[in-house]
């Protein structure tokens, strides 16, 4: 029998008794067990608001529930107002944290242990904001810092494991790291959006989703679980699941900005037709355009001044006119005549893919250092991407940084499922290394 059966959510968030570590765990896996007893949740933080002339200890029970609900300015505004207990202070840098107010969460941690919060939990706490604020090795520094049983938990095993990964430490060390989690703790949600991720990366989608959906069957709502989950599901062309993955984000959050537009990039992909006949043409023409003219018995003539003008494939052909070979020296009307049988006898003929045609870019040769050619031959994981963009842009055969600076917006944006958001996240990251996309 579940230790949360029968238990009274709104009993606990109303009455003045005790209201500790152990009553608000005892909130969080009541909601993880039923859902129900959200609303529960919520109607008694209603309640409580509207009460008057409420004391400092009231406020530290409304600001951990309000927490605990996602409203995290709320949850700010009355923890300030609270006791300034352990409990207050502990809940104050969880909300600061939540919001990217990293100072104040440092703040925070190290005043709710010094108001008699149990120190691994502030060290833990600590570790994960200064790695979510960028500091991967100072995080790692106050985890290395930590002894005894503590380095056994579920939670510390996963921020260690977070931790490495954020450093770019051995892939192995890291999947070994959530394991290990998860071994002390099955319904860790940190272990196990962790362990998805990892195996997301390796296009292990059916493992990979089936830790996200346990993930985000916790309590609070495990974001980053619920997102990723959403992806894959759209990625599977599992459109509803998706949208259900998303507008749960949006529930709980409902300003969330990429939730928002994931959710409006499901609902327009579900309502796609999709012309299967017509797609399988595309790809034909695709795979005829991209056949080598040194594939085709040409005149040494010919095939010399192709070389030259730089026209390798049929489709480079179609994108070329016959006044553009003529006008190129030794390419005469023989040639000529050569080049549009070839042409006709699949189908194709010189010009029909004119208007595809990039114009040239013309531009003083740029002399690259081996420091810039280091910084080109990076591998894409390097740029820590969202799992939506990093997966559109292997698709389309981009492995490095110079991959991707050889690309423009525009045909980022041709690959389905790559949006706006993941076009600027691009551009964000690539601006970190001194790189921009083609053309911009």
């Amino acid at each position: 029998m579940p230790e949360t059966q029968g238990f009274d959510v709104k009993h606990v968030v109303l009455y003045d008794g005790s209201f500790g570590p152990h009553e608000i765990e005892q909130l969080v896996r009541a909601i993880a067990h039923d859902q129900g007893n959200f609303r529960a949740l919520r109607d008694a933080v209603a309640e409580l608001q509207k009460r008057e002339n409420p004391t400092p200890a009231s406020y530290v029970r409304l600001g951990v529930c309000l927490y605990l609900l996602g409203r995290y300015y709320a949850a700010i505004e009355a923890l300030q107002r609270g006791d300034g207990g352990a409990l207050a202070h502990y809940y104050l840098a969880k909300a600061y944290a939540a919001r990217h107010y990293f100072d104040k969460a440092l703040e925070s941690w190290e005043a709710a242990r010094k108001a008699g919060y149990e120190a691994d939990a502030c060290a833990l706490g600590r570790a994960q904001t200064l790695r979510n604020a960028g500091d991967g090795k100072a995080a790692l520094e106050v985890l290395d810092s930590c002894s005894g049983a503590v380095e056994q938990t579920a939670e510390y095993l996963a921020q260690r494991a977070a931790t490495v990964a954020a450093l770019g430490g051995n892939p192995n060390e890291v999947v070994a790291l959530y394991q290990r989690a998860l071994e002390a703790d099955p319904d860790h949600p940190g272990a196990l959006f962790g362990l998805g991720s990892e195996n997301d990366r390796y296009g292990n989608d059916v493992t990979a989703m089936g830790l996200y959906r346990k993930g985000a069957e916790r309590f609070p709502t495990h974001v980053g679980s619920l997102l990723n989950l959403g992806i894959l599901y759209e990625d599977h062309e599992q459109y509803d699941q998706a949208s259900q993955c998303f507008q749960r984000i949006l529930d709980a959050f409902p300003d969330h900005p990429r939730a928002r537009l994931f959710l409006k990039d499901t609902q327009a992909s579900s309502e796609q037709y999709y012309d299967e006949d017509a797609q399988k043409k595309r790809d034909r023409m695709g795979q005829i355009l991209n056949i080598p003219v040194t594939d085709f018995e040409l005149s040494v003539r010919s095939r010399n001044c192709l070389q030259k003008m730089g026209i390798m494939t049929l489709g480079d052909l179609c994108r070329c006119t016959e006044a553009e070979l003529l006008a190129s020296k030794n390419f005469g009307e023989t040639s000529l005549v050569e080049i549009k049988d070839m042409l006709y006898a699949r189908g194709l003929h010189l010009g029909q893919f004119a208007a595809e045609r990039h114009p040239p870019e013309v531009s003083e040769p740029e002399i690259i250092t081996a420091e810039d050619q280091a910084i080109l031959n990076k591998p894409l994981a390097e740029l820590n991407l969202s799992v939506r963009a990093r997966k559109c842009l292997v698709k389309l055969g981009i492995n490095t940084l110079g991959d991707l600076t050889r690309r423009t917006g525009d045909e980022l944006l041709a690959c389905k499922n790559f949006g706006v958001t993941s076009l600027n996240e691009v551009r964000e990251k690539l601006a970190l290394e001194g790189l921009k996309l083609r053309g911009e």
